[in-house]
């Protein structure tokens, strides 16, 4: 598959990444970007909203340059946050990219934590819809409170809902992203997007590859744009593994699978 190459010990990864410019942040139109990781970039119509975004100061090594800094963020309406994994809710990140943010979102217990932080975050509800300038974002469910059965996270009771995914209505299409979370039901029968900022992670507090395979199938139009594979240097660790030339034997017109390059834009046209 195009973008993609392999590690010298074999894990899949981009092949290069593309530089995220400031004037990406004034779009006329809608794009997402790929952050690296589970993060991504989306602008509407000047409309600028981050999802969990790990631009500096990860604990691991990476495969990946991140295609942008927090120096080079010019502007940002809103940061949502799925969930307090490092590798998703980066603190470095967030503080430094405070001068030029204007809203944190995240489900409730994370959006106190945000407040905490002196940021201006906001907690909110799964399914609660709110706004960032014309696009409507909605919290959808996710599973992934793994954090029950590790000791050193055992300093609360870790709920369903204090994980989620995030579904964009802008003016030119949907965006969904499931977030990291086992497959559930519900994630089956939401209204069809038109991307799908797609985990595919064979990990069983994640989607797992089967339940992937699924969640494509389910939304045969959607265009899937890979995320959470190719960039964590952890060639034994499943959340990071993902490879994209395993999906278009399984998944319905495989045509829509996008492995795209962090910072490259996918343009949205309804």
């Amino acid at each position: 598959m195009k973008n993609v190459v392999y590690s010298p010990v074999g894990q899949a990864m981009p092949e290069k990444t593309v530089t995220i410019p400031p004037e990406a942040f004034s779009d006329a139109g809608t794009a997402a970007y790929w952050l690296g990781g589970g993060g991504a970039l989306v602008v509407s119509r000047g409309t600028s909203i981050m999802i969990d975004p790990v631009l500096e100061g990860f604990d691991l090594p990476l495969l990946i340059r991140q295609p942008i800094t927090p120096e080079g963020v010019p502007r940002l309406d809103a940061v949502l946050i799925t969930h307090v994994d490092n590798d998703h809710f980066s603190r470095p990140t967030c503080l430094d990219l405070k001068p030029v943010c204007k809203s944190y979102h995240a489900p409730r217990y994370l959006g106190e934590v945000l407040a905490g932080m002196g940021l201006p975050g906001k907690g909110h509800g799964v399914g609660e819809t709110f706004t960032v300038g014309d696009i409507a974002v909605t919290l959808t469910p996710a599973l992934h409170n793994w954090q029950n059965g590790a000791p050193e996270y055992a300093y609360r009771q870790w709920a369903p809902e204090d994980g989620c995914g995030y579904r964009l209505e802008t003016p030119d299409g949907s965006i969904w992203l499931p977030g990291d979370s086992r497959l559930l039901p519900e994630q089956l029968c939401q209204p069809a997007p038109d991307v799908i900022l797609f985990d595919f992670s064979d990990n069983d507090w994640h989607i797992t590859f089967e339940g992937a395979v699924r969640l494509a199938n389910a939304y045969p139009e959607a265009a899937l744009v890979c995320i959470h594979w190719g960039t964590v240097d952890a060639p034994g660790m499943s959340p990071f593994n993902g490879d994209p030339n395993r999906l278009p034997g399984r998944v319905v017109n495989p045509e829509r699978i996008k492995a795209v390059l962090p910072g490259e834009a996918v343009r949205l046209t309804k």
